[in-house]
């Protein structure tokens, strides 16, 4: 089945020629069929790029999605005036709209308190929006340690360096399904100056850890219920992201080390192999089947706020 993005959005190209199934706002209004509503809240600054990256993953699955695309009052450097008005719904737009599922992606502010950040409080209201009118979110690198701290006071732990590379991963939650059909090790692209404090999420009673890393940390972490997750990596980067944040650091003098695992021998003369497609599109199809498919209701007006907290 395909994906409904908007018209015009430069994504509907690049997956038309990669044989993904991609259907305009004009087709799809022809059809009967209620699609998965699914918000994609955009922090990352390669906007177009993160488009790309995220409908290539929803697209690829048998489900019916619309994608809509989300922002916030804060004016994106990268990305003109015209895209984001031509493409992206202010939040305020939306508040009074329910979803079946949404993405809350990272973002380069990583080195700031959370308090710091220009939009926290509107990040904040969006956190706490999602507990009523959405029916599973996913949550992305920096948003992912965002939205921790927010629904349960994780602290985020900055490091030495900076953690870039491709990193091995385990399942820890046998039983998982938004980790059904994966191998025992799988692969992931991880790109951040901070962590999550391991033993404070494993003290929380009220979240599960699905996955990990015993280079990179903690990968997978969903709420009990299964309506919140966290990832801490960037399974939706495309194989050359790396290289080209890799390049761009270089450029500003910030002086990176090579990405982990990434270019062959170490060598960034060479064209990077991209080892994590398959299980990244199968995450996201695991998440789009059991924790939003197979659950959400019919009608999602009738969606249950989300309970943070296990009763005393």
């Amino acid at each position: 089945m395909p994906i409904k993005i908007p018209n015009g959005l430069p994504a509907l190209e690049t997956l038309r020629e990669e044989n993904i199934f991609v259907m305009d706002t004009v087709r799809a209004e022809t059809q009967d069929i209620r699609p998965l509503r699914i918000a994609v809240l955009n922090l990352m600054p390669t906007k177009i790029d993160t488009e790309t990256q995220l409908a290539r993953l929803l697209g690829n699955t048998p489900l019916q999605i619309e994608m809509v695309l989300v922002s916030v009052g804060h004016r994106p450097k990268n990305t003109s005036q015209e895209h984001m008005q031509a493409f992206y719904r202010p939040f305020k737009d939306i508040e009074n709209e329910n979803f079946d599922g949404m993405v809350i992606t990272g973002a380069p502010v990583e080195k700031m308190d959370f308090e710091e950040v220009d939009y926290w409080d509107e990040l904040c209201h969006i956190f706490e929006w999602t507990k009523s009118h959405v029916f599973s979110t996913l949550h992305i690198c920096w948003g992912a340690q965002a939205a921790l701290y927010y629904h349960y006071g994780i602290e985020k732990v900055p490091m030495s360096r900076k953690l870039s590379g491709i990193f091995s991963h385990h399942v820890t939650e046998k039983g998982s399904v938004l980790f059904r059909g994966f191998d025992d090790v799988f692969f992931a692209p991880h790109s951040r100056y901070t962590t999550i404090s391991r033993s404070q999420v494993w003290a929380n009673r009220n979240l599960k850890v699905l996955a990990e890393s015993d280079e990179a940390g903690i990968y997978a972490i969903s709420s009990l219920d299964g309506r919140q997750i966290f990832i801490t990596g960037h399974s939706e980067y495309d194989t050359e992201t790396l290289k080209n944040e890799y390049l761009r650091d270089v450029d500003k003098g910030i002086g990176p080390d090579i990405p982990v695992n990434y270019f062959p021998r170490d060598d960034v003369r060479l064209a990077p192999i991209c080892n994590w497609r398959s299980s990244a599109n199968l995450m996201f199809s695991n998440w789009l089947n059991y924790f939003v498919y197979q659950e959400t209701p019919f009608s999602v007006s009738q969606i249950i706020p989300v309970v943070t907290e296990i009763p005393e």
